[in-house]
Formats: C-alpha cells, structure tokens, sequence
C-alpha cells in the first residue's frame, strides 16, 4: 500500500503566505489536460456483473443517489467544512458521462480529474479511490455504461469564495494525494490484503472514520480513531475494547456487516446505508477479510475519563428508568439484535458524543437488509427532553454498567439539537424526520381520543365518556394542560 498522506508537521510547516503562494501558483499555471482518447470498456456480461459488484463495494449509489431520486443521477447535497457540494450524476446520459471513457474514469479515480481535466473536489473520495486497480476501474465504467441514462443538468458549483475555484484543489492535492494503485503487502496474507484493498481502496472507511485536519485531510497517525462528519461521529474501528472492535470476534463483524445487526449492536444511521447499499452485498470471503484486516490493525490508546458527576448520574438514571428501560432493560443489557446492549457498547464510549446525542434526540431505525428484513425504531425524545435532561441520560448511559467516557455539557445538545432537521408535529411539538412518529405515549393532545394516537385517525375528537373509561380524552390521559403529551408535567421540555 502507499505510504500514507504528508505527515501533520508540513501542513503545519506552510505558512500562510506560502499557501496562498502555491494556490495562485495552481491557478495561473492550471494544466488543463486534454481528453482522454481511450475508448469505453467493452459490455461483456461477465465484466459488467463483476462491475456491478464493484460499485456495491465502493457504495457509489450512497453519493450519487438522492432520496427520491433516480439512482446515480447525482443531486445529492454532501455537506464538507467548506459548503455544500452536489453529488455528479455518473449515468450514461449527456448530463452525466456518455461521452467517457475508460481512461477518464480510471484517471478521476486515480489523480481526482474529470473527462476535461478539471479538479474534482475531495468530497469525491479520489484520494482513497486511487488505489483501486485498472481492471477493477474499467470494470466499474462498463457497469455504469449500462444503467438507464437520467438527465439530470446539475449546477454543482455552489462553494463560495475561493472555494469555488476547482485549480486550488491543485495544492491539496500536493499535500495530501498519494497516488495508487494499491500494493500488497508481500509479509501479509492474501485474505489480509484482500481485505486492506476492500477498507483502504473500495470502502473508503477512512472517509469517516479517521479525524481530518483543518484542510479535511484524513490524519492517517490516528487512521480508524473515529472521526465527526455532518451530525455524526464515526466510531473507532481498531481492536480498542472500550472503544472500537475489541470486544468483538471476527464473526460478529461479519454478521453486522452482512446483516445490520449482532449481539452488540446494529446499523443505523449513515452506517445503516452502508451496510444495505454495500456491505450487505458482498460475500463471507469479502467480508471475513475485512474482518481480518481491521482484527489485525493496532488499536487506539486508552483514554483517561474523569468521573461523571453523581447528582448527574443520579437524574440520568431517573430518566432511563422512566424512558429507556424497557427495551434496554434495567441492567442495560437490552435484548440483542433487537435492542442493542448498553452495557458495553463501543458507540457510546467514543469521546464525542454527537452521535449518541443525535439518537436521542432524534430517533433512529435499524436497517433493512435481506437477512434481517425487520426494521426496529427507536422513538425521537427531543420533544419530551431539554437540553439538561438529555445531557444527564446520556453521560449516565455512557458511564453506567462499567462503561466510561466523558460527560456530556447541555451546551453540546443545544448544539447539536441545532444543527438537527426538524419539522413540526401535532399539538407543535417538533419530530425529526421519518424516525420520530406519533404513539400513545407521546401525542396525547388534549380534547382527542388517544386510541387514535399512532394511527390516521390522531387527533380526531374525543367521545363523550359512557363511565366505563373508554374514549378518555387526551386531557384526561394527559393531563390538563392542552397539547401537552402524557407524562409531561408543566415543568416538561424546555
């Protein structure tokens, strides 16, 4: 494999004025590379099957795909620290790479340019992406030449000032572009560098998983640590047994990965996608060498935690008593592969709690996957819970039954209450998404009958009452103050 990208201490070593030396240098002096004339990769059926497979494994459909949208037809808002960037469309339409070749794509994936020699930005993962073989590339472009041309006219340049000027990328490229392809390790065995090719080159894991540096470079010394992005916070993937894979075998990590689900845990999320729209697709040898490269990588130190308040622990034990416990049962063992284990649950040790923080707030849905058709939901709290009271469940989950990770502030869940998408419910109250659906304990607004609470029918009025009890309004059930959900006093939310 390439020798990973510049070490910290060169970005730290270019001045100001040489960076912005080098970024007008890149501008002025813009190759502008002329077209490929390479021709497209013949249609055989075996080259296109092994194509398909190819582009499950580097998850293309998860960029190029928007909800709703035609699959790669692009349009897909990707958020970086610099603005917002819309996906390609990689179709075979004249908005999308008709008029390719096999040269083009392989060179896109290969040095981050397009079909006219223009700098692809690096939210296009082309510096992972570069160690994916020629055969493999071309295999991939004759998969695409066959999917059903979307014409989808995009106007993806939406970076402000002087984000926007795509030869600048010139200069992060001498930074941090190593160039593939992939090498085996010759000390390594074959599994082994089966799997690094299908983690470092196809899967691109360190996207996500590993901390960036100010220029959104992965920090390849602390590679699979965890690392933030959008309103998640990746988990560690090294051996690390607070933290990351050590407590799990390697048939745990090949049944999550084929499933979505094992006795620790289960996808959701962002990963919830990677495993529907790729991991799941791949074989048991596939995934049994993933499996073998990331057992096999060291894992990251142990971190020292300060103790979590009492009187904090205290309220968040309160709350997951009164809101958690009956699905992850008292002793946070939960019910595994249906709801997830607690106690011991990597996830929730990392040292940033964003992603904890967003199930809370938000809900959250396991995925779908053939071999385990089910989806299981977990109710949004952010109508039911304040900032404080987040806060205290969740250092209390994070710290209960032997875990330990740092406290979490209620100023971090107003932040990420923030940056979170909600729109409005019944009665005002807000829900997140899809994830977040009205039920008997949450909607029980006043004046209605709360049989119909969860159905089409909410909110539709009350009954008179005949004495037996039936057709209580949701002020009896509720309380009296009108629209607010059972169980939630006047001092409720804030």
């Amino acid at each position: 494999m390439k020798a990973p990208g510049v070490h910290a201490g060169l970005t730290a070593g270019v001045g100001g004025l040489a960076i912005a030396g080098a970024l007008a240098l890149a501008a002025a002096f813009h190759p502008g590379l002329a077209r490929s004339q390479g021709q497209p990769a013949p249609s055989d059926p075996g080259l296109v099957a092994r194509g398909k497979y190819l582009t499950a494994a580097a998850d293309c459909a998860a960029c190029h795909t928007k909800p709703g949208g035609a699959p790669f037809a692009g349009g897909l808002p990707v958020k970086t620290p610099f603005g917002t960037i819309l996906s390609a469309n990689i179709t075979p339409d004249e908005t999308g790479i008709k008029d390719w070749t096999a040269d083009e794509l392989y060179r896109s994936l290969h040095e981050g340019l397009d079909d006219e020699g223009k700098h692809l930005y690096p939210a296009m993962p082309y510096n992972y992406y570069t160690l994916i073989s020629r055969s493999d590339s071309d295999a991939i472009f004759a998969y695409l030449k066959t999917l059903t041309p979307v014409h989808n006219d995009l106007k993806r340049d939406k970076l402000p000032f002087p984000f926007n000027i795509r030869a600048f990328v010139a200069v992060w490229n001498w930074l941090f572009l190593r160039q593939g392809p992939f090498k085996p390790d010759p000390q390594k065995s074959a599994a082994w560098n089966r799997g690094a090719y299908l983690v470092e080159a196809l899967g691109h894991c360190q996207a996500c998983h590993t901390p960036k540096n100010f220029l959104g470079a992965p920090k390849h010394d602390d590679a699979f640590r965890g690392g933030s992005f959008a309103q998640w916070f990746a988990p560690d993937l090294t051996p690390n047994r607070r933290t990351g894979l050590g407590g799990w075998s390697r048939a745990d990590l090949v049944e999550f990965l084929k499933t979505g689900r094992n006795a620790h845990s289960q996808a959701t999320g962002e990963m919830g996608l990677v495993v529907a729209d790729s991991t799941s697709q791949l074989t048991e040898a596939d995934l049994d060498a993933i499996a073998t490269y990331l057992t096999d990588r060291p894992a990251s130190p142990a971190a020292k935690v300060s103790a979590p308040d009492s009187k904090v622990m205290r309220q968040g034990q309160a709350i997951f008593i009164d809101t958690c416990s009956a699905c992850h049962q008292m002793n946070g063992e939960g019910v595994p592969r249906y709801f997830p284990p607690l106690a011991g649950d990597a996830n929730l040790q990392q040292s940033d709690p964003t992603t904890s923080v967003h199930f809370i707030l938000g809900g959250v849905r396991t995925t779908p996957t053939t071999a385990a058709p089910t989806p299981l939901s977990m109710p949004s709290y952010a109508w039911k819970l304040n900032d404080a009271q987040v806060a205290a469940v969740a250092t209390y989950i994070r710290n209960a039954w032997g875990n330990s990770a740092p406290s979490v502030s209620s100023r971090q869940v107003a932040g990420i209450r923030r940056s979170l998408t909600f729109g409005p419910g019944p009665a005002g109250r807000q829900q997140h998404g899809a994830l977040a659906h009205p039920n008997p304990e949450t909607w029980g607004v006043a004046g209605t009958d709360s049989r119909d609470n969860g159905t089409a029918n909410a909110g539709r009025a009350a009954p008179a009452s005949d004495g037996s009890g039936a057709g209580r309004s949701g002020a009896e059930n509720g309380g009296a103050s009108k629209g607010r959900p059972a169980g939630v006093t006047a001092g409720g939310p804030g």
